[in-house]
């Protein structure tokens, strides 16, 4: 396991230093983590209504003014550099990975946090919670599915879900846990069978790293930040930047 960084301004420190750039899963616990998405103003309106219209994909957590970097949710960063990671999408292409996205601030810039499901992952460790990934030292697994998403003006597309190995005995455990946590993606949107959501193959994710599902354990799927980049990629936008998946943005915010 790697070394975990409890204090959210030291991680985020660390990251705008380029000294952390591995997934956030395990640090910072009982801090909201979130997704970021950054995009033209020109498109900000449809992006948020299209976040106001699936909120078990993209919960926000704080939209900013054009042109603005640092949130409410953690005074005195930068959302241009305190990221373990960046992806570059141009016309709906990922252009490019970066440490940091500080040079391609525009003033017409819009930036979305929006929840993520590392939020809650603490409170099902206290719950004596087995997390595969966390144990591996891995990213958490994700994919594409065929829930369509309900969309806004030229933002579409399937949802994107993060999935979990837990224990068929703790099963109604974690779904109670995490109702406490909507802004973190809430309650499971499945359990069980992937070939329900279209996937096919889960030793395959679109995103992360796959783990071993054991014998007493069924997938559990939540609602994924992710969802929200594979939707700007799909639109064809002509910019929209974003976290590199599992590497969050973790605020000050307690979870």
């Amino acid at each position: 396991m790697p070394v975990l960084h409890d204090d959210p301004a030291t991680l985020r420190q660390l990251c705008r230093s380029g000294a952390f750039d591995q997934p956030t899963a395990g640090h910072a616990p009982r801090r909201v983590q979130a997704n970021l998405a950054i995009v033209p103003r020109a498109d900000a309106f449809d992006f948020l209504l299209f976040c106001q219209r699936n909120p078990k994909a993209c919960p926000l957590v704080e939209v900013l003014a054009p042109g603005a970097r640092a949130p409410l949710c953690a005074p005195g960063a930068d959302l241009f550099t305190d990221l373990p990671g960046y992806r570059v999408y141009r016309d709906g292409h990922l252009a490019e990975e970066r440490a940091d996205v500080a040079a391609l601030w525009r003033p017409d810039l819009v930036a979305f946090l929006i929840g993520c499901s590392f939020s809650f992952e603490w409170a099902l460790q206290d719950a004596d919670i087995a997390l595969r990934h966390l144990e591996q030292g891995r990213n958490v697994a994700m994919y594409r599915t065929r829930l369509a998403c309900v969309p806004a003006g030229r933002f579409a597309g399937e949802m994107v879900v993060s999935m979990r190995p837990i224990r068929s005995r703790d099963v109604a455990t974690v779904i109670d846990i995490c109702a406490r946590f909507p802004q973190a993606h809430g309650t499971p949107v499945h359990v069980g069978n992937p070939g329900a959501l279209g996937i096919a193959d889960l030793m395959q994710p679109d995103y992360g790293d796959a783990v071993e599902i054991r014998d007493d354990e069924v997938p559990v799927f939540w609602g994924c930040g992710v969802t929200a980049q594979w939707v700007a990629q799909r639109s064809g936008i002509a910019l929209c930047i974003t976290h590199a998946p599992g590497k969050m943005f973790v605020t000050d915010s307690k979870g």
